[in-house]
């Protein structure tokens, strides 16, 4: 606590000759909020791991239709037509034309949704419902919640409301009584948990100075790959109980975690400011700053005289403002281009996995074991790396990397899975970076608008993915081939936007336009 006779941190400060006031030299919010929040120190590491642990949560979710939906393993139980099963089962056929005492499950019925409500012989639309309902409520959550944590709930609340809401519906799908209520409530949790990942990246991106903006950004990414591979241990363990207990052990903690959120976490110094609430502001920066007190009042004071922007006219306006400005416009549109072909990759390349020649279990522990090192080399390298033309680097080696991994002559076909996994690991460094740079792209009144969008991107070119992989088993060109054209072709879109690495965080939109011009002016006093 800060000693109560000490300076207000929005009071105007008694100038000295050896320090003038800060105020005098009209620092912008930005460069001021970089003073206050001064170097990472303990409480914003331990902010930023709480935060992102969000994202393991989230992972949990957006997996676990692997382990609940599966079609479940069945044999021969070798009464009538016991022949016939045997043959059926040899050549890979399904027993929906063969006698129901012929065969059973290897596991109890309750153990998967297909086999308690007898769903083995419904059409791929209804065994792929749920799925598809959560990747559906997915892209409407999106869209709908895009610009709430920017205008109205702020990050913090967002976080924690989203989290909630998809315990919640998480939990309420362990009571589903058929496909049809199941498939509702996975689309009401994807529908809530559309924003979590974009909250927390952006909570966690604001609550620290630029030095350590990128590698704090990489945590979340960390505990995405963790949540991600926590779920074969989950389901390991409950292998012959109900997939409903499954929904249990993963709803719970995340509705736990949400209140952890609500009582312990920070909301964003800069997005309080640009909402004209400074008192909570101060308290925030007071608490996770490493600056001492006396120099922290006299740094703050110059914001007495900030006005906030009065941008926040209703839910959408932090789109509209996107849409009607020429330079934010061309962000957003060439972000979410380089979107489309990442998603493609991120979310369709493990759904092809069953058309390689390659053991599928095996190749699906590798894709999930390659964001590992994925993060890791993002985390080493972000404040080295140039993020336009490292997105264009990876995007590239994927793109390639894919479309070689469909050669079938000898010997590139025994190379398909490694080929693959290049592809894969590029893929999710370039996506890794590719949020990483939408925060740096925006400034603070809108950059949760923006990066929601750049993630809609993202989703809307995974949902082509299962077509396409589908198409891929007669033709391998139609996946993987067309995965790595387009991979490879979005990352043109790069060149359209400016570079940021090093570069202070934008609080304003007056801000980031005179950056703009300044960049365009510096371009062109060089080519003259």
């Amino acid at each position: 606590m800060a000693d109560s006779n000490s300076t207000p941190l929005l009071s105007q400060p008694h100038s000295t000759d050896s320090e003038p006031p800060l105020h005098e030299h009209h620092p912008s919010l930005s460069s001021t909020i970089e003073h206050c929040i001064g170097n990472f120190n303990l409480s914003q590491f331990l902010q930023v791991l709480l935060v992102s642990f969000a994202w393991a949560f989230d992972a949990q979710q957006t997996f676990i239709s692997i382990f609940t939906d599966a079609e479940p393993p069945w044999h021969c139980t070798h009464l009538a037509d016991g022949e016939s099963c045997n043959s059926a089962a040899t050549s890979g056929s399904t027993m929906c034309n063969l006698p129901k005492s012929s065969w059973a499950w290897d596991h109890p019925k309750h153990t998967f949704i297909i086999s308690e409500w007898s769903l083995e012989c419904s059409s791929s639309f209804i065994n792929g419902l749920p799925a598809s309902s959560f990747l559906m409520g997915c892209l409407l959550g999106g869209f709908v919640m895009a610009t709430l944590a920017d205008s109205s709930l702020g990050r913090k609340n967002m976080l924690f409301g989203s989290c909630l809401l998809m315990g919640f519906s998480s939990f309420l799908a362990m009571f589903s009584p058929n496909v049809w209520i199941y498939s509702a409530l996975k689309f009401l949790c994807g529908f809530v948990r559309a924003t979590i990942g974009t909250s927390s990246l952006v909570l966690t991106t604001e609550l620290v100075g630029k030095r350590r903006r990128g590698q704090v950004g990489v945590i979340g990414f960390f505990c995405f790959t963790l949540g991600f591979l926590s779920l074969p241990a989950i389901a390991y363990t409950n292998r012959d109980s109900s997939w409903r207990n499954l929904y249990m052990w993963i709803s719970l903690p995340t509705i736990l975690y949400s209140f952890l959120v609500h009582f312990f976490v920070r909301e964003s110094p800069r997005w309080l400011l640009l909402q004209g609430k400074k008192e909570e502001a101060v308290e925030t920066l007071k608490s996770i700053t490493s600056v001492n007190q006396s120099s922290l009042n006299l740094v703050i004071s110059s914001l007495s005289s900030y006005k906030e922007e009065n941008w926040n006219v209703d839910l959408y306006s932090a789109l509209k403002i996107l849409m009607q400005k020429k330079w934010s416009s061309r962000r957003l549109l060439a972000i979410m281009a380089m979107g489309i072909g990442i998603g493609l990759i991120y979310y369709g390349m493990p759904l092809g996995l069953g058309n390689l020649s390659f053991n599928l279990y095996l190749s699906v522990t590798f894709n999930a074991l390659a964001e590992l090192p994925s993060s890791i080399l993002t985390l080493l390298l972000i404040d080295k790396l140039n993020r336009r033309s490292a997105l264009l680097i990876f995007t590239f080696l994927s793109g390639i990397c894919s479309v070689l991994s469909i050669m079938e002559r000898k010997p590139w076909t025994k190379m398909q899975i490694w080929f693959e996994l290049v592809s894969f690991f590029s893929g999710c460094t370039a996506f890794d970076i590719y949020l990483i740079y939408t925060t740096e792209l925006f400034p603070t009144c809108v950059r949760n608008s923006a990066i929601s969008m750049a993630r809609q991107a993202v989703v809307f070119g995974g949902t082509f993915g299962p077509i396409l992989v589908a198409a891929g088993r007669g033709h391998k060109f139609l996946s993987y081939g067309v995965f790595g054209l387009l991979m490879g072709f979005s990352g043109v879109f790069g060149i359209l936007l400016p570079e940021t690495r090093g570069r202070s965080l934008s609080d304003t939109l007056n801000e980031e336009e005179n950056i703009e011009k300044k960049v365009v002016e510096g371009i062109g006093d060089a080519v003259a």
